[in-house]
């Protein structure tokens, strides 16, 4: 199943236009670092039928120095919420928010991972959707319960062992912001910094102007721009392991592959045993060289 679907055929299966016959379930995952009111944004519009996901109860665990600011919930957990939202065995889901699909690429991970392949983002997300001309809907959807069995492991993940010596043999990206790669910012984490041997690579640059991904050639031109080759195994981290998320599903876009570190640089800079590095070596995108 493709990575993304865009938002005349989303309308078109939410009618039975498709032909398909799949049920699809629409989760709505509005959150953004900064911003607590996702359900409050829901609740005044969203597309119909979409059932509101909280990333950090949802899709997260409790806050765990030694696990991150967004630790993934145990297996069980997120089945339980897979089913509340009204998953079946069978379905397809879609995934959106109003951020580039930066918070519904968390989403999209865990579901692949946890052995659930009929997901898709929503190119554009919310903005796409009302772009288009289509109708949102007030209030709280209420679905009937799902009966899904999800498992885990599905997807390739690294933890901070791995990571600590992934720049020496493969590639390591830092899907962060370049200001908090150098380490010139951190507006949430102990440390300022990178991972020794990661290369900044921020989700910003997935992404078109109009919060579309940009084009599998586009992107795949970027990555091998950034250090990606075949055979070199390459991984992914951000701040807390979710707009890391989107940096993968930018690269399946492409046609490339990588693992998550879910942890990511919440877990990372919490250890003192743990180095972080500031400045814009090995690389920065973006960044002036003399």
């Amino acid at each position: 199943m493709d990575t993304l679907i865009d938002a005349a055929a989303l309308k078109a299966r939410l009618d039975a236009r498709d032909g398909t016959g799949q049920h699809t379930v629409v989760l709505d995952v509005r959150w953004a670092l900064g911003d607590p009111h996702g359900h409050g944004h829901y609740l005044h519009g969203h597309i119909p039928g979409a059932v509101f996901v909280d990333l950090a109860t949802e899709l997260a665990g409790p806050a765990d120095p030694r696990r991150g600011r967004h630790p993934l919930p145990p297996p069980e957990q997120f089945q339980e919420s897979a089913r509340r939202w009204g998953i079946n065995d069978g379905d397809a889901v879609v995934a959106y928010d109003d951020s580039g699909s930066m918070a519904a690429a968390r989403l999209w991970w865990m579901l692949r991972n946890a052995g659930f392949p009929s997901v898709q983002l929503l190119d554009g997300g919310l903005a796409a959707w009302r772009g288009a001309g289509f109708d949102t809907a007030a209030g709280a959807e209420q679905p009937a319960a799902g009966n899904v069995t999800l498992s885990g492991g599905a997807m390739p993940a690294i933890d901070a062992a791995q990571a600590a010596s992934w720049g020496q043999h493969g590639l390591l990206l830092d899907a962060r912001a370049g200001e908090r790669y150098r380490g010139e910012i951190e507006p949430v984490d102990p440390r300022a910094g990178h991972i020794p041997g990661a290369v900044s690579a921020p989700t910003t640059g997935n992404l078109q102007p109009d919060g579309r991904f940009l084009t599998p050639a586009e992107l795949r031109e970027r990555f091998e721009r950034l250090g990606y080759r075949a055979g070199v195994p390459t991984a992914v981290y951000c701040g807390s392991g979710v707009t890391a998320a989107h940096e993968i599903a930018a690269l399946e876009i492409a046609g490339l592959s990588a693992a998550l570190y879910p942890g990511s640089f919440s877990e990372w800079c919490h250890s003192a045993s743990n180095d972080v590095v500031t400045g814009a070596a090995p690389y920065s995108e973006g960044a002036v060289s003399n």
